[in-house]
């Protein structure tokens, strides 16, 4: 089975992981060619992993027919545009998350993939690591009796400390829900199914941040989204769980709970593949870890789009699909309208969680 070739459109902070990972570690994809804005990040990425092509923007990348699928990871407000036009150019993508800034730009991608006869997938992937595979199972196992209710909590006060360009946190497409939600938001459904309802409250903790990053030192940066959002989800189950994300406070907890009619599980950062996992049962009056029972704990991103490709070659299911990345999208809009508007919102689209894992088999080669 030959190698599908990925295209990347983004050479930022991100990609780094992405270009380690394929290069080194996903043996059925390969890297053919970058392009970038800047120019200079693109040529670092092709002499340091040594990539066959260097395009001079995104549109030479599409008309390129070695390219299978093109990797979006520019900056989220760009997410919307670099996907329809590789959907236009008759391409596949895979695009970090978001999958776009607004439900009705997402609607538009779906509906030209369907026209188009081509797959869309997208970030995070996280929720295939090894801990929160194990999560899943424990679920399945009925270790905590039937799941009655859940809370995510994503609290920290922003990236202006240390990303080395934050403005876009602030701007439209940013702010704590569609920067960090989406890991918390696939963690939940794949572990407790569709949600059918959301209510939040939303609000703006302060109106202008300092930047202290070495790149940007004493810069201001105004703040055009609400960066304090609580909301609450109904999952079709009955579960209700509670997501509170923000870059308001200066110290918090980040991680998921999930309560059940036997017990409760202790769910670790969804932005990372691995993490503790603890589990508290009553007739044992203390929480005990669970091993981890999966691969890729350390930062394997860009298993979801090996995931991805090889469903192209296969003919099957992917897991980081687009009923996936937009029943996340939908809930993520959902939670900011209920916030303005000060009512529940109904979730429309539906999200089954495809197949799991499976435990062991050889790293970098996908089932």
């Amino acid at each position: 089975m030959k190698k599908m070739k990925i295209g990347f459109v983004g050479c930022g902070s991100i990609s780094g992981i992405y270009l380690e990972n394929i290069t080194n570690l996903f043996r059925e994809i390969e890297v053919i060619g970058v392009c970038d804005l800047i120019p200079e990040r693109a040529q670092a990425a092709v002499e340091k992993y040594n990539i066959p092509k260097l395009y001079k923007d995104m549109h030479e990348l599409f008309a390129d027919p070695e390219v299978d699928i093109v990797l979006n990871i520019t900056r989220p407000y760009q997410h919307f545009d670099v996907t329809m036009a590789a959907l236009r150019a008759g391409k596949h993508v895979y695009s970090e998350k978001p999958l776009a800034t607004t439900l009705e730009e997402g609607k538009q991608i779906l509906a030209l993939a369907r026209e188009k006869g081509l797959r869309v997938g997208g970030a995070p992937d996280t929720f295939m690591g090894a801990a929160q595979q194990t999560c899943r199972k424990l679920i399945e196992d009925g270790y905590i009796g039937t799941p009655i209710g859940a809370t995510a909590y994503m609290m920290g006060h922003g990236p202006e400390s240390w990303h080395p360009d934050p403005e876009f946190f602030y701007k439209h497409g940013g702010g704590p829900l569609f920067d960090m939600g989406p890991y918390y938001i696939t963690s939940m459904i794949n572990l407790l199914g569709c949600v059918s309802d959301v209510y939040a409250m939303t609000k703006r903790g302060f109106d202008q941040r300092t930047a202290t990053c070495k790149q940007h030192y004493g810069e201001k940066i105004d703040v055009e989204v609400d960066t304090y959002i609580n909301g609450t989800l109904r999952f079709e189950s009955g579960v209700i769980a509670t997501l509170f994300t923000t870059f308001d406070v200066y110290a918090g907890r980040c991680g998921i709970e999930v309560y059940g009619t036997q017990g409760t599980l202790f769910v670790p950062d969804p932005n990372m593949f691995g993490g503790e996992i603890r589990l508290y049962r009553p007739e044992q009056e203390k929480t005990q870890e669970i091993p981890l029972a999966f691969s890729y704990k350390q930062n394997s991103r860009a298993l979801g789009l090996a995931d991805m490709a090889k469903a192209l070659q296969t003919g099957r299911e992917y897991r980081p699909d687009s009923s996936m990345t937009f029943h996340v999208l939908e809930i993520m809009d959902s939670l900011l309208k209920s916030g303005r508007e000060r009512r529940e919102v109904a979730i429309e689209s539906r999200f089954a969680p495809r197949k799991p894992m499976l435990s062991g088999g050889l790293m970098g080669i996908l089932e």
